[in-house]
């Protein structure tokens, strides 16, 4: 089974304190890390600077697990400028993701390509497949993202397994990784086990987890 840790997003320590969002905090070990690099004042950000020492200071403390970030058009004034520093990486993430939900996401996913980092796709509904499967990239990806939007846990599962049903259809042999958001991340973790998928977990998609049962107080 493949677990990825999504360890920050765009969580900040207002939502939850532990929240890590600085290079030291994020700094910890695991097999796969995705992180969101961060501004000064927390905001997210793909500045050439603060990804090289984002990722200087986590492979310094861990050196094993491998490193991606996102591309999203949150990170920056929009794709012109996403392709712009990008281009201006100068220590590279293992992989990057790009929605192809966002404008400019197929010129990005080769400009990922073209640098030679593992490139990782991901949809956000139906909406995003029909360009997903028409990019020059498609077989080019380490994995496809399949991420929910719905808020509705049923219905995240439901359009999970048929965006999956689609991008398999068309002879896509890469792992697929389901992942939700809220109320729905452990509903779509389930099933994408439960479909053989891989799946990950981390601050960036919820921050309600589950305890084990407290044992029993009751005397006897």
């Amino acid at each position: 089974m493949f677990l990825k840790a999504a360890v920050n997003g765009g969580r900040t320590t207002s939502e939850y304190p532990a929240a890590p969002v600085t290079a030291a905090e994020l700094a910890a070990g695991t097999n796969a890390v995705h992180l969101h690099v961060r501004d000064g004042a927390e905001g997210q950000t793909s500045c050439p600077d603060a990804l090289a020492a984002v990722l200087r200071k986590v492979r310094a403390a861990a050196p094993d697990p491998v490193i991606g970030t996102t591309t999203g058009l949150w990170t920056c004034s929009g794709p012109e400028e996403r392709l712009a520093l990008v281009e201006a990486w100068e220590v590279l993430p293992d992989f990057a993701s790009v929605a192809f939900s966002e404008d400019g996401a197929t010129e990005t996913a080769a400009l990922v390509v073209a640098r030679g980092m593992g490139f990782e796709s991901a949809i956000w509904s139906m909406d995003g497949v029909p360009a997903l499967l028409a990019s020059p990239t498609l077989h080019r990806k380490v994995r496809i993202l399949i991420e929910p939007m719905d808020e509705d846990p049923g219905t995240a599962v439901t359009h999970a397994r048929t965006m999956a049903a689609a991008i398999l259809a068309a002879g896509v042999t890469c792992p697929l990784l389901h992942h939700g958001e809220a109320a729905t991340v452990w509903p779509v973790l389930r099933a994408a086990l439960e479909d053989c998928h891989q799946a990950r977990i981390g601050f960036e998609d919820g921050q309600n987890f589950p305890t084990a049962p407290r044992p029993s107080t009751t005397a006897t």
